[in-house]
């Protein structure tokens, strides 16, 4: 008998319609189907009008042992699809140590695209899409959640949390002590159904809309990358600045602050190097 594959499928995030016909007939021609919820799983398919193979629970207490069944089933030639609750196999979800396990028994892996929470609110947030990175959960206490929240605060990427609807503010406000209150940020919920809200704004006004919020549904926090470092200067381009103000008539004071803040450097530094300038030799003649 020849191996049969393992086939994740992405299933909707909220809205049915969102299940592609490609979807449909992969379920339709499983001959077993390995999911999170067997109940939530027989909803979808009864939808869909699927009639139901036989389905089996893999979720993140029994992965291990879920992972080798469906991996022997594949390997003694049946089709097994795996979907979670919503959203795509192994974001957040199980399916990770099963992709692991098929590809280390040389068993074939292929993947039905679906949506998914973090690219839907990602595109939606107004935020830069060209370069990111997914955090998913952040750990929830402890020195871990620390150095994750400042790993999260130095990227210069869009990052996109998954955050539960109890914890949000408790993370929002995580995020402005580690971040300032200013950083850029949508917060996300009931993505593609009736209710959907993209909030868009700072980390400031982001935590007053997370104490409001309700209390069903997961979030979806994406975050503005941190601000490039001002590029440095040197001593030399600031007092050539300074002495191209001087010598048009500026006073000292206010060529220092105009030179600052075009530069972006701090003032003190300015004032030191326009004070040098003051008392360095006048240049002599050849």
């Amino acid at each position: 008998m020849p191996d049969g594959r393992i086939v994740l499928v992405g299933t909707p995030i909220g809205n049915l319609g969102d299940l592609s016909p490609r979807a449909v007939e992969t379920l339709r021609s499983a001959d077993l189907i390995c999911c999170e919820d067997t109940r939530r799983t027989r909803a979808l398919l009864a939808s869909a009008g699927v009639p139901a193979p036989p389905l089996v629970a893999l979720h993140a207490h029994n992965e291990v042992a879920g992972a080798a069944r469906a991996v022997g089933e594949a390997r003694g030639g049946a089709t097994v699809a795996v979907v979670t609750d919503a959203g795509m196999p192994g974001i957040s979800d199980p399916g990770e140590r099963l992709v692991a396990a098929a590809v280390e028994a040389g068993v074939e892996v292929t993947v039905v695209p679906g949506p998914t929470a973090a690219a839907t609110a990602l595109v939606a947030s107004g935020l830069a899409t060209d370069r990111w990175c997914f955090e998913g959960f952040l750990p929830r206490k402890g020195s871990e959640r620390a150095a994750r929240l400042r790993a999260v605060a130095a990227d210069e990427r869009t990052t996109i949390l998954y955050e539960s609807p109890h914890r949000v503010a408790a993370t929002v406000a995580d995020l402005i002590e580690h971040c300032g209150p200013d950083r850029r940020v949508a917060l996300a919920r009931e993505l593609t159904k009736l209710h959907e809200e993209v909030w868009r704004g700072r980390l400031a006004g982001a935590l007053t809309r997370a104490e409001e919020g309700e209390s069903r549904g997961e979030w979806v926090l994406v975050l503005a990358g941190r601000p490039p470092a001002p590029e440095e200067r040197t001593d030399e381009e600031i007092e050539a600045a300074l002495q191209a103000l001087l010598a048009a008539g500026e006073d000292r004071k206010s060529a220092v602050a105009a030179v600052a803040t075009r530069l972006g450097v701090a003032r003190r530094r300015v004032y030191d190097l326009a004070v040098r300038l003051k008392h360095a030799p006048a240049s002599e003649d050849a």
